[in-house]
């Protein structure tokens, strides 16, 4: 099994994460090939100018397509919603945490007029709405850049995903933000691995790692994001939390400068008409 990944330290340890997970139940040779993306490429243009989190996933998508890897290992909240019909997610790893972290400074004690480093339109918008007075300038790079550029000066603080943080072992301090507000991202904290849909004998083999929870929770997500027509990078969270037989749902959206919040129950075998009226309530049509 040849295995796709970004050339990124967060995105070979959540590769390394699969290929132990799989060894423990599969018994089949597998090799990294790594990977170049656009997004990894391109570390000055806007993320929502280069098509939103995707620009981390084309080239995996091409490579998969074209047979020069069985599998591609990805942060699922880099995945867009509207893919290749010839590709699939086989398997989603069980979720780490999923909250933003903001480093080194409570966001409610940084100092008037503070820069805050962030390439996040969700986060930014939440930033702007809780604190007018805070700049948020763009951040790029992976997370020893990003680093690297707090600690030069270059930010007050930085916003960052929890769960990558703890898969490469950083210790640092760090606040976690409520969840009440910085609802996170569609399926972040989750890593998702892709294969092409015809491919049966991959496709038997991922759904022995496949995290069922997970998978509900992230599918819930993503869903609603789909029915909203967002994009990875549109200005809204989504948090799907699966409760025995039900799935507690926590959103935020922001249309505009007007903030629309949903903190809901559903079913864990819910319906699409379940996950459309959460839409609409966010979209205020309800």
């Amino acid at each position: 099994m040849i295995i796709g990944t970004r050339d990124s330290r967060l995105a070979l340890a959540q590769t390394d994460l699969f290929v132990k997970t799989a060894a423990a139940h599969v018994r089949t040779e597998m090799k990294i090939k790594k990977i170049k993306t656009a997004g990894d490429t391109d570390q000055i243009s806007d993320l929502k100018d280069m098509g939103g989190y995707g620009a981390f996933v084309r080239e995996l998508d091409s490579a998969l397509m074209a047979r020069e890897i069985d599998v591609s290992v990805n942060s699922m909240k880099d995945v867009p919603v509207l893919r290749d019909p010839g590709i699939m997610i086989g398997a989603v790893l069980p979720r780490a945490p999923c909250e933003d972290v903001i480093l080194p400074t409570k966001l409610d004690k940084l100092p008037f007029g503070a820069v805050v480093g962030s390439s996040s339109v969700r986060r930014s918008v939440i930033i702007n709405h809780m604190r007018p007075d805070i700049e948020v300038r763009g951040l790029r790079g992976n997370i020893d850049t990003r680093l690297r550029k707090l600690d030069s000066g270059e930010y007050d603080a930085i916003i960052l995903a929890k769960a990558g943080l703890e898969r490469l072992n950083i210790r640092r301090e760090m606040h976690t933000l409520d969840m009440d507000m910085f609802v996170p991202a569609p399926a972040q904290g989750a890593i998702a691995v892709a294969c092409r849909s015809s491919d049966t004998e991959t496709i038997e083999v991922l759904k022995k790692i496949d995290d069922i929870d997970t998978r509900i929770e992230t599918q819930a997500e993503r869903a609603i994001m789909k029915i909203m027509g967002g994009i990875c990078s549109s200005p809204i969270g989504i948090n799907a939390k699966r409760e025995k037989d039900e799935l507690r749902i926590r959103a935020i959206f922001f249309d505009g400068t007007v903030l629309r919040k949903c903190d809901t129950v559903i079913p864990a075998d819910h319906t699409v008409s379940d996950l459309e009226k959460i839409a609409a309530e966010l979209k205020g049509v309800l």
